[in-house]
């Protein structure tokens, strides 16, 4: 193989990088005679990194089993072949926390998270379903006093051990494949003891996958046996879709475990396209697995619409499958894991005008899927790394079938032509199969497009009727935690740092913020040192927020907030500006313009007492309301700025607080709530105001 090759020197990504001679005419052979190349291991998405999927649960059941069908139903949508999920450790990792199987080391609850559901929906439309799970970080007490998850390499392996042994025993999942730590140092000792403590519990089968972040590990593989055993593949995070010459000289599988995280778009799509050809054509990967599954997160949260499709409103049931998902199909409906690639010389490799096709064949050399695209530049670039400038134009291609492949008598072909001008795409269209004449069809390629040609007789652009049109977060809101199971997590609330959990006593069930101490981070929310779930619209101005809250007697954290005009969410929480008001455990109110308290805008004494109280506030134009168990507090001016926010309620340090009743109100109740609240009227209500979101 490596004699088809040129090693040519390339800055940022890699010193040296694999390039396959491109062809120099129009004929492209099409052979397995000379032997075949890789497996493929699969295309995938990730839910998680975090909390992607959030949304996607409070769906209506018609519309949330739809969109479940495009990702995962085999010959349907976009018929996934790899499933990987955030290992949730109680930390923010991009759009939100997701909650650990043990917040502390003395318990131990697989009712926590929305993942396993999700894992069970994608094994229940496709058995073969591969299934990845990943940390992105850990609970506090996994560093032992410290803030590396290594301290104590048995300890942290057991932690996840017992994660995929509860996938096994609860939901009665296997997983196929775990990782290390998300885009974060790897440590050869854990790897290894992981492998240990897998093996010692009967999950000989779960596979190592490292290091989910660059190429560096295949130095310490190409010099330790033992860890080259260990390693099953070499993952890697927006490799641009090319691979070092030391990862692939070291003869384990290449992944791009983490790819694409680019704006859904038509240009989005053909950067999908794009890397699910060129990361083999360029870097010989088997897998490409795309952040994220399902864009089902707030608007105004990181890295809005980077999902091969986007349903982020359970109220409307309003979905939307971009041409992402066809995109995807052009590979998946025509192949399985466990298919070769062929030879770089034979049947795969870049096109004489731009572009790039691969053939893969069936493992009993049965049938040939190839997939062609086309797409320039400007129209498929991706969130990361830099593209380098190259050029395609139009051209006239013979294929050549040789070997056993000579033998074929037609190819079946699907068709997608993105659109960049305004018109829509033209996606995953079946075109009249190409009938084989002396061993060879001929296609004249345009700009930007697609091509399966295949064997399979297979294949389907599944649809469903049009489901309902977009609409506003309903206001009013309310919410009682009544209809949760124990442990579930508040469909609508979208956690940022900590977690929350339903909990009951005696016959009320209420929510309870559960992490007692700063988690191992992934990034630097948790530098609040605060518990924050927003909820709601990032376009909202003038609000009512309103929530019973109680501080337990033990592990309390010192206070508890409701906030409105909260600006930003993800890892930049720290960063954040809003109106918030805070109830402490010592009896005095704080309203802020920060998280921090650094900007205080007034504060005073509250009543002495425990058990349940309710804590109000209302934001109009530049003034704002608070009250506190149905009594007003306060009336005060406040900044102009940040203008619109999410809604909140939070926690002023980690620790356990409870929460009931929670309530949301738009401008004109708001103000009727608060005159209720104050002996003296307050100002005319004018009607609730929205700042034009930006899509």
């Amino acid at each position: 193989m490596m004699k088809s090759l040129l090693l040519v020197a390339v800055p940022a990504i890699c010193c040296l990088m694999l390039t396959p001679v491109t062809a120099d005419n129009n004929n492209i052979v099409f052979d397995d005679t000379t032997g075949l190349g890789r497996t493929f291991d699969g295309i995938g998405g990730i839910s998680g990194g975090g909390a992607t999927s959030k949304l996607l649960v409070n769906y209506p059941k018609l519309y949330r089993d739809e969109i479940l069908d495009f990702l995962f139903l085999p010959n349907f949508g976009a018929s996934l072949q790899i499933l990987k999920v955030e290992i949730g450790g109680d930390i923010q990792s991009t759009d939100g926390t997701e909650a650990s199987h043990m917040h502390n080391s003395w318990e131990e609850n697989y009712e926590r998270g929305y993942e396993w559901w999700l894992m069970v929906e994608a094994k229940k439309r496709n058995p073969d379903i591969k299934l990845y799970a990943l940390p992105w970080g850990f609970p506090g007490w996994i560093g032992q006093g410290t803030s590396s998850p290594y301290t104590n390499n048995n300890v942290t392996a057991d932690y996840v051990v017992r994660w995929i042994n509860g996938a096994k025993t609860y939901y009665n999942l296997t997983i196929d494949y775990v990782g290390i730590w998300n885009e974060r140092l790897y440590n050869v000792d854990y790897i290894k003891t992981l492998r240990s403590v897998l093996d010692q519990r009967g999950f000989q089968n779960v596979l190592i996958i490292a290091s989910d972040d660059g190429w560096q590990i295949a130095g310490d593989i190409s010099k330790d046996p033992e860890l080259a055993k260990d390693v099953h593949a070499i993952g890697c995070h927006y490799p641009g879709t090319w691979s070092s010459n030391e990862a692939y000289l070291t003869g384990n599988k290449l992944w791009a475990s983490e790819d694409y995280s680019t704006f859904n778009d038509e240009v989005g799509s053909g950067c999908w396209a794009r890397i699910l050809n060129q990361n083999y054509v360029n870097g010989y990967m088997t897998a490409t697995i795309s952040w994220n599954l399902i864009a089902s997160y707030y608007a105004g949260l990181p890295y809005y619409r980077d999902g091969l499709m986007t349903a982020l409103q359970p109220w409307s049931g309003n979905y939307v499958v971009q041409s992402t998902i066809w995109v995807s199909a052009h590979t998946t409906q025509f192949t399985s894991i466990g298919w070769k690639y062929l030879n770089h010389t034979s049947g795969v490799g870049k096109l004489p005008s731009g572009g790039s096709y691969v053939g893969l064949v069936s493992p009993d050399n049965s049938d040939l899927t190839i997939i062609i695209e086309t797409l320039t530049h400007d129209h498929s670039i991706c969130i990361r790394p830099p593209l380098p400038a190259y050029s395609v134009t139009p051209q006239n291609v013979t294929i050549t079938l040789n070997g056993h492949l000579a033998g074929i008598s037609q190819l079946y072909v699907w068709y997608s032509k993105l659109n960049y001008n305004g018109d829509a795409s033209s996606m995953f269209n079946s075109l009249s199969p190409l009938k084989v004449v002396n061993n060879s069809v001929q296609l004249s390629l345009g700009l930007d497009e697609v091509y399966t040609l295949t064997t399979l007789p297979g294949g389907l652009k599944g649809s469903y009727p049009a489901p309902p049109p977009a609409g506003q977060f309903p206001l009013p809101y309310s919410e009682n935690f009544e209809g949760y199971q124990l442990h579930e997590e508040p469909y609508n609330l979208a956690q940022q740092t900590g977690s929350f959990e339903v909990h009951k006593s005696g016959s009320n069930k209420f929510l309870r913020q559960m992490v007692l101490n700063a988690p191992l981070a992934w990034c630097e929310a948790e530098k609040l040192k605060k518990a924050v779930n927003v909820i709601g619209n990032i376009t909202w101005t003038d609000l009512f927020v309103e929530v019973d809250f109680e501080l337990p007697s033990v592990n309390a954290s010192t206070g508890v907030f409701v906030a409105v005009r909260i600006n930003q969410g993800g890892c930049e929480l720290m960063n954040t500006w809003g109106i918030y008001l805070f109830a402490t455990s010592d009896y005095k109110y704080i309203l802020a313009n920060d998280p921090f308290q650094n900007t205080v805008l007034t504060s005073g004494n509250l009543p002495a007492g425990g058990g349940w109280h309710k804590l109000s506030l209302f934001v109009q134009g530049q003034k704002a309301y608070g009250a506190y168990d149905g009594t007003g507090i306060f009336s005060v001016n406040i900044p102009s700025t940040p203008p619109a926010g999410f809604a909140g309620i939070g926690t002023q340090s980690f620790g356990l607080a409870d929460f009931d009743n929670l309530y949301l109100a738009a401008q004109q109740e708001g103000m009727a709530k608060m005159t209720k609240y104050f002996s003296n009227p307050m100002p005319e209500s004018q009607p609730l105001y929205f700042i034009k979101e930006h899509n």
